[in-house]
């Protein structure tokens, strides 16, 4: 297996220092122009690919430009409105009820405070953390998404397994001014290179460090289990 360093802050410097020259432009990849529409694609996005929230949201824009708009809306025109995105009857539910606590508590702004938005339907501490950064510039956390998850866990930055905790393990792990970063560079080598099921680790900048490379390992840290 590659041979990862040997503290755990050393072996994250080092994997922030080769993913920040193999993805310089690593960023946010759903579409929007306001907080309303971050907050909407963030929400959709969950269990979902940001390339079909993308895809549904050019037209949803258009059609819902308020937080007004997403409140009076019907709930199964809404549903119809977001059809492939994931969960989308479910969805409608969480757009109206976000639309309508918008208008009824901030007067139909988006809120710049983690409790605040935590407390809109279908909005987690992920969720939230996404809309601070990108719509606030408030980096108050680090968005563990199911990238960021399997990638600290394969790469021996972390051992917990629940977002939250590998939240608060990283965020004591990782410098304040790399928290943002930190997940747009991990989820653009899980998309590029690390996925899931067969990571190409022959062709990863971080092989020789990574605990979990199939080039001499038989267990995938992510999982716990064998590669299959």
């Amino acid at each position: 297996m590659g041979t990862p360093l040997d503290s755990r802050a050393a072996q994250t410097e080092e994997v922030l220092d080769r993913l920040y020259e193999e993805y310089p432009e690593a960023t946010i990849s759903l579409n929007y122009s306001n907080r309303l529409e971050l907050l909407i694609a963030v929400v959709l996005s969950a269990q979902c690919t940001d390339e079909r929230v993308n895809e549904v949201t050019s037209d949803l824009f258009e059609k819902y430009t308020s937080a007004a708009d997403f409140a009076q809306a019907d709930e199964s025109e809404l549903a119809d409105d977001i059809y492939g995105i994931t969960f989308h009857n479910n969805k409608a539910g969480y757009l109206k009820s976000i639309g309508e606590t918008l208008v009824e508590e901030h007067d139909g702004e988006v809120p710049d405070t983690m409790t605040e938005l935590t407390d809109l339907s279908g909005v987690g501490r992920k969720t939230a953390n996404v809309v601070l950064q990108h719509g606030h510039d408030v980096v108050e956390g680090i968005v563990v998404d199911t990238h960021v998850r399997r990638l600290s866990r394969r790469l021996g930055i972390t051992t917990e397994e629940r977002p939250e905790t590998i939240e608060r393990d990283l965020m004591a792990l990782v410098p304040e001014a790399d928290w943002q970063q930190l997940t747009h560079l991990l989820i653009s080598h899980g998309r590029a290179v690390c996925d899931a099921r067969s990571p190409d680790c022959e062709a990863c900048v971080l092989e020789d460090i990574c605990p979990s490379s199939k080039v001499d390992s038989d267990v995938d840290l992510a999982s716990g289990e064998a590669w299959g």
